[in-house]
């Protein structure tokens, strides 16, 4: 869940330069920009999306973001957040992980959190300040913000020493400050000065092994300890912000570091005493056999002799005649509704025993009102529905010593093309613009940039530009419209219409981007003199002094 130059290195011409792909949506007052949700487009070769969260992902087509690995259209869930960032509105952050608690949380007041993490690999840049707004605006809207240098990362993953470390991660600092973190209302931190995020990635280290690492980031014989330690260090980072209190928390990321969500989801359902599931009789059942399970017994007026209590036997023989399911998943769930004969088929809340201590377990059949069964490893309610359940199996666990997590969020924004229209390197400078970049010399990148104009000006006029292939236009939806949409389209529109050049539009994002760093660059100053008085130590203990 770092940032750090690699994460945005990842945009080739041919693969994800139409970031910003499809029409303008007129009919969508949301819109701020052309860029649309499943935008990008086939690369040959680029049959599958690769997410690797140190490497240089390249990803074809986002909507394969959403069929391989699960990730949902941001699109769907938008219209429940309130005051949308324009990234959100331009479909920049395109896709999310379960984003619902953290837009509900929101519109109630309710606690919540977003967090992100920058390895300090080198110069922060305009494809980091995606990040760094994210992170401002879930603070702005009431969230709990936290901010942090991978140190530990950069020194294991990355080989930089800790006087680099320390350089870069001032610039991090500087540039977020700049761009409108509250450091007396967030928290900064480095991994190597906090004791807390250290202690939880031991205790998150016992529920995952080797083999699991090696599955998910292609670890070796050669990958050494520190590197894979770091793993558990960055699932501490996602969790921490719920270490005094469970809440919703979200991670603004790149989608190369999905990997990282997906772990983090899992071991934040390790920890839990208690899953909280839906069962239909004693036996175990998952998920597609608990989804024949309630077809059966929403049908039970079809088969059962007493409709108020249906027999798991008289299911089986219904689901034997009447389910066009899976045969696998019929014939085993069929298998456990005979086994159980006679028994009611009822649907009821069950408590599954996860990790919790045997006086947690006797707090929760204390806790649990109404009729319920109790089973050596599992607590069957049939008073209490799904969130009331959770909340109750949360509340035994937090009063008895457990941590009481709940799944971290994640929402992904596209990679930013590099100006010369290849990707964006900070080993080529002049793909990228560093927000520690003279004024002057982003002016005269932005007027070299690579674009998406016709040959001549008479074919620009006749047939409009492609705006959806240009990185300049990407500076203008990505950072230099700001938060007017209004003038993202009307830039839109003129070039797509003919009307605008590139000459000239190259001009003004020119001059744009050179008043934005000469703005970012005074307020970095700023807060330069005030460093010493924030909670975060910029001068690293581990760095050689120069006595050494």
């Amino acid at each position: 869940m770092t940032t750090d130059d690699s994460h945005h290195d990842d945009a080739s011409p041919d693969e994800d330069r139409r970031q910003s792909g499809g029409e303008w949506r007129e009919s969508d007052a949301r819109s701020g920009g052309p860029i649309v949700p499943d935008g990008g487009t086939e690369a040959e070769g680029a049959d599958e999306a690769t997410l690797d969260p140190w490497g240089s992902s390249t990803i074809a087509d986002y909507r394969k973001l959403f069929e391989q690995f699960g990730i949902e259209e941001f699109d769907e869930v938008l219209p429940e957040v309130p005051n949308p960032h324009y990234l959100m509105r331009r479909g920049v952050i395109f896709g999310h992980r379960d984003y619902r608690p953290v837009a509900d949380a929101m519109r109630n007041d309710d606690p919540f959190a977003a967090l992100s993490g920058f390895m300090p690999t080198g110069d922060p840049h305009i494809g980091h300040k995606l990040v760094f707004d994210e992170i401002i605006w879930h603070q702005q809207q009431g969230g709990d913000a936290y901010a942090l240098i991978a140190d530990l990362e950069a020194h294991s993953a990355r080989g930089l020493s800790w006087d680099e470390i320390d350089e870069h991660a001032t610039n991090y600092i500087l540039s977020l400050l700049a761009l409108g973190f509250d450091p007396d209302e967030g928290t900064l931190y480095r991994q190597s000065d906090n004791r807390a995020v250290q202690d939880l990635a031991f205790e998150l280290g016992a529920e995952a092994n080797f083999s699991e690492l090696q599955a998910i980031y292609d670890f070796d014989g050669e990958t050494d300890v520190s590197h894979m330690q770091s793993v558990v260090t960055q699932m501490a980072d996602i969790l921490y912000p719920q270490l005094d209190e469970p809440k919703p928390t979200v991670i603004p990321v790149g989608p190369d570091q999905d990997p990282h969500m997906r772990l983090a989801r899992d071991l934040a359902a390790r920890m839990r005493y208690f899953g909280v599931t839906e069962a239909f009789a004693s036996f175990e059942a998952d998920a597609v056999e608990r989804t024949l399970l309630r077809q059966a017994y929403d049908a039970r007026e079809e088969y059962a002799e007493d409709a108020d209590r249906p027999r798991c036997g008289e299911a089986a023989d219904w689901l034997r005649d009447h389910q066009p399911a899976p045969a696998d998943a019929r014939q085993s769930v069929v298998a456990k509704l005979d086994e159980a004969g006679k028994e009611p088929l009822r649907p009821r809340i069950r408590f599954l025993d996860r990790n919790a201590t045997e006086v947690a377990f006797e707090a929760l059949i204390e806790t649990i009102d109404g009729e319920k069964r109790v089973y050596d490893e599992h607590i069957d309610t049939f008073d209490l529905d799904h969130a009331e359940a959770e909340e109750l199996a949360r509340q035994v666990e937090l009063d008895n010593g457990g941590y009481g997590f709940q799944p971290p969020s994640s929402i992904y924004h596209r990679f930013m093309t590099g100006l010369t229209g290849g990707k964006m390197s900070s080993s080529i400078p002049a793909s990228h613009i560093s927000l520690l970049d003279d004024p002057e010399d982003g002016y005269d990148k932005v007027k070299s940039a690579t674009t998406g104009g016709r040959s001549t000006a008479e074919e620009q006029r006749e047939k409009g530009g492609k705006a959806d292939e240009c990185p300049v236009y990407e500076l203008y939806a990505y950072l230099l419209s700001g938060d007017d949409d209004e003038f993202a389209k009307e830039v839109y529109d003129e070039c797509v219409g003919g009307e605008r050049l590139c000459g000239g539009c190259k001009e003004q994002a020119a001059e744009l981007m050179a008043e934005f760093l000469e703005d970012h660059q005074e307020k970095r100053e700023e807060w330069e003199d005030k460093l010493d008085e924030l909670d975060i130590d910029l001068d690293s203990d581990r760095a050689p002094t120069s006595a050494d």
